[in-house]
């Protein structure tokens, strides 16, 4: 499955740092997988996954490969974009082709830094990509043309209606994504591929200076966005300590009271927004991470290793993550009945380490 994040946020807030740190992270790591730049404005860069070379040691393997999550450093918004300033429509299409928006926002002073605005202010920044974003959604409303006459259907007459309670909706600045809408009304809405239904993760780019004093920090991102999903980093050493190793990283970011990066909380949280799991596979050629969504049936799981796996599904051995890592991998796991043989109807659950049996 395919997960990709949009970088967006107006000029010199931090995006192309975010992005660079995601790359270097990506070109850091040295695991046996292949991951690589599309080119200069996507990355594909791995889920942290700690799980994997637990497995990896006890199935006597090399090569791990994680889950991916692919970004994309979407060039800064500025106002008037819906309508074209500052490339704005290109920029904007480039949107409508993730499934979710990493907003970053600027929070930290620096005077060699120009703001687009000449001044922070995060409640006004914030404010002025979501209302481009929503009139970019208006815009694609205007296109829709009313079904008149006894030719149209009653399902176009009822999407019709549908189409004019968001567009009330979105000239009273609520997003798509905060409007209550049936099922039906969200079926309808498919095909248009608004932009502010996207799940937001909110980034706010600060200084090492607020990232000591967190609880104050805390405080004034939640009197910015009383709700919403967040999380705060400081781009700049993100940049900076991906040359380090992950033992080093840990041991710089004690002084922050921090137990992980920036990086690995954001590509985590990007994960988690769009409902996404992953079970395991391990064996002797990998110890692997596969990408499902939640409520995800065993068959339809297998299918994400080979298409041809779900219509020659018989059954799957699953046991979770840490029962495998006790019993030291499938041998003592079975013998101590640890494993449980599941069918078609099954729900796969986060971090369980399967095997399909599959008809020749």
């Amino acid at each position: 499955m395919k997960l990709s994040i949009g970088i967006v946020g107006l000029p010199n807030v931090g995006k192309s740092t975010l992005f660079n740190a995601l790359l270097k992270k990506q070109v850091a790591n040295v695991a046996n997988y292949p991951f690589c730049t599309i080119e200069p404005n996507v990355g594909i860069i791995e889920v942290p996954d700690e799980r994997l070379p637990v497995l990896a040691k006890i199935v006597n393997t090399e090569k791990i490969v994680p889950a991916a999550v692919e970004f994309y450093d979407i060039a800064g918004l500025v106002k008037g974009a819906s309508t074209g300033a500052g490339l704005g429509n290109k920029f904007l299409s480039h949107i409508r082709e993730v499934a979710a928006i990493v907003h970053v926002v600027r929070l930290f002073e620096d005077s060699n830094v120009v703001h687009v605005s000449e001044k922070i202010n995060p409640n006004d920044d914030l404010q002025t990509i979501e209302s481009e974003l929503m009139l970019a959604d208006l815009e694609t409303l205007s296109k829709q043309h009313e079904p008149k006459g006894d030719a149209a259907s009653k399902e176009a007459k009822a999407a019709w209606v549908s189409f004019q309670k968001v567009k009330e909706n979105l000239n009273k600045s609520i997003p798509v994504r905060n409007q209550s809408l049936t099922d039906e009304e969200k079926e309808f809405l498919k095909p248009l591929n608004f932009l502010t239904v996207k799940p937001v993760i909110y980034v706010f780019n600060i200084s090492e200076n607020q990232l000591q004093n967190k609880s104050e920090t805390e405080k004034k991102i939640r009197e910015i966005l009383p709700n919403g999903s967040f999380i705060y980093l400081c781009a700049k050493m993100e940049s900076e300590i991906v040359i380090l190793s992950p033992d080093e990283q840990k041991e710089y970011l004690k002084q922050f009271g921090l137990e992980e990066s920036g990086l690995n909380r954001l590509i985590k949280k990007a994960y988690e927004t769009l409902g996404l799991i992953s079970f395991l596979t391990a064996g002797t050629l990998e110890a692997r991470a596969w990408t499902i969504t939640k409520g995800t049936l065993a068959p339809q799981a297998a299918a994400v290793i080979h298409t041809d796996f779900e219509k020659k599904f018989i059954k799957a051995d699953v046991i979770p993550y840490q029962k495998f890592v006790e019993s030291e991998g499938w041998i003592k796991a079975r013998d101590s009945g640890l494993v449980q043989t599941v069918g078609k109807d099954y729900v796969m659950q986060d971090g369980e380490v399967v095997e399909f049996k599959i008809n020749a």
